[in-house]
């Protein structure tokens, strides 16, 4: 292997070689940083802070996880378990991409550190790998599979703003107290005056006519993903 050459840490042993068997496991080590980035942020996920919740030295953990970004990966990998996808596509693309979509924005919210995350290389995991099955899987209806990439994709991205927004929502009215309601009811004045000048005609039909900023988020979030859907089902081949 040549220096810098990238390794997957699904790629390196968990034990390698003789010696004692080991006091941690990967597994292990994953969960206590999963522990501490949903209580405190990724940040606060540091080796030093896993090891005091391990009651072990820092230096100690990195004969289990090379470094942090593996540690990331692993973490990362590790809540996808909580999808609990079926095994294989039910035949009903619909239904299954709207399963995926609901249970992988339910991971998101249970994990919001999720959202802070900017992996460009992408490493697969064993549960983002069933993930990647089951989904293409269930578009797999007689279309290229550089559509099918382009579509669940699209899917994906969707999914991922639309929980961010969620996300960071929580955050600032956490910080400040200042919730969706009250940012409406504070705004109002400005927007009356923006409705009184007749020159934002369609801004004035969006507050005016608009129901989806008064859905809950659970009926956005649907709305939308139908919407996505109705893109997707417009470009497969008829059934």
């Amino acid at each position: 292997m040549s220096d810098g050459e990238f390794v997957s840490i699904w790629s390196v042993p968990e034990r390698q070689g003789r010696g004692p068997r080991p006091a941690y496991s990967r597994a292990q080590i994953t969960q206590a940083a999963i522990r501490i980035a949903d209580a405190d942020g990724l940040d606060a996920a540091s080796m030093r802070r896993i090891a005091a919740d391990l009651g072990t030295g820092a230096m100690s953990l990195y004969r289990y996880v090379p470094s942090r970004d593996n540690l990331i990966d692993l973490m990362a990998d590790h809540v996808l378990a909580e999808m609990d996808m079926p095994a294989r596509p039910s035949g009903d693309w619909r239904a299954d991409l709207t399963l995926f979509a609901e249970r992988t924005r339910a991971v998101w919210k249970r994990h919001p550190w999720l959202a802070s995350l900017h992996h460009p290389r992408a490493v697969p995991g064993p549960n983002r790998l069933r993930l990647t099955e089951f989904a293409f899987g269930a578009l797999d209806v007689g279309v290229p599979i550089d559509q099918m990439l382009t579509l669940l994709d699209m899917l994906g991205g969707y999914v991922e703003r639309v929980v961010r927004s969620e996300i960071e929502w929580a955050r600032e009215s956490e910080r400040s107290g200042m919730t969706p309601e009250r940012w409406m009811s504070q705004s109002g004045p400005y927007v009356r005056e923006l409705l009184s000048s007749g020159a934002y005609p369609m801004f004035e039909r969006i507050v005016v006519d608009a129901r989806l900023p008064h859905m809950t988020p659970d009926e956005q979030f649907r709305y939308g993903l139908d919407r996505v859907l109705d893109c997707i089902a417009a470009v497969l081949p008829p059934p």
